[in-house]
């Protein structure tokens, strides 16, 4: 089919229509053609595959369950969390880290804020292999090793994919902080140099529950320890459904844990009246 001419590419571009690729959301997310057992279609509000090396991104209403699944084994999800209703309340990996004691992530790990609050709480994890502790790539270290790092290139840079995102939501450059990485870990020798443990394998999930609505970018690219001498990614499948009824159910967490819910139930009332009378 010629589209050399505006009716044949109108022609071309319709006859695309209802086409499912590796690389596109599935609209509505309901006919997501492979649904996980444990979620009836009908209840998914986001369904997504991600190739390496591309982003995405998505606004999320508090109680959304949101699934990322390592497919090939070699994804790299790098997320950044902002609040939907006030972006410049963000994602804080360091006091993600600081919190609650722990720099390793896992089930019944706090996402925190800058501002003390829990953005969203990891509730499941059959992966392992996560990091806090590198942030993600910039051109300039993609180029030296890929030989390659802008965003349209074969090997994107986490920075350039977020910046695009950001983009997005009315967001700038300078308003992109560290990431946390799942699916390529990394653990702190006792001279307290960084190794990589590379990826728990393909079929890896993880499932942050939401507490508060959220931007969520998301850049699936190479980590920043990959050893890997050519871009390594593979794609990402990334879900979310409806579990507001779960918040609920959350408990135990330390005292650490517990005072962030308490922080983030308190705005999360003060900014619903309505709901609630």
């Amino acid at each position: 089919m010629s589209t050399q001419t505006t009716a044949g590419a109108r022609e071309h571009a319709r006859s695309q229509a209802g086409t499912i690729t590796d690389s596109m959301p599935v609209l509505p997310a309901t006919h997501w053609p492979n649904p996980p057992e444990d979620v009836a279609p009908e209840r998914l509000t986001w369904a997504e595959t991600v190739p390496g090396g591309r982003y995405t991104t998505k606004v999320l209403a508090r109680g959304t369950r949101l699934r990322l699944r390592d497919i090939a084994g070699s994804a790299c999800a790098n997320i950044l969390l902002y609040r939907a209703d006030a972006p410049w309340e963000r994602l804080n990996v360091a006091d993600t880290v600081k919190v609650p004691w722990q720099a390793y992530l896992g089930v019944g790990h706090p996402l925190l804020s800058d501002q003390g609050r829990v953005l969203a709480t990891v509730v499941a994890d059959t992966s392992g292999h996560h990091d806090a502790f590198c942030g993600t790539t910039s051109r300039a270290t993609n180029e030296a090793k890929y030989g390659q790092g802008s965003l349209h290139s074969a090997a994107p840079a986490g920075r350039e994919l977020f910046t695009v995102a950001a983009a997005k939501n009315g967001l700038g450059p300078q308003d992109i902080a560290p990431p946390l990485s799942f699916f390529h870990g990394v653990r702190v020798e006792a001279d307290g140099a960084l190794t990589s443990t590379g990826s728990a394998g393909a079929g890896a999930t993880v499932d942050l529950l939401i507490h508060l609505p959220v931007i969520v970018m998301i850049a699936n690219t190479a980590h920043p320890l990959d050893p890997a001498l050519e871009f390594p990614t593979t794609s990402l499948e990334v879900l979310a459904w409806n579990a507001a009824d779960e918040l609920g159910s959350l408990a135990g967490g330390g005292p650490e844990y517990q005072r962030a819910v308490l922080n983030t139930e308190d705005a999360w009332t003060a900014s619903n009246l309505e709901e609630i009378v």
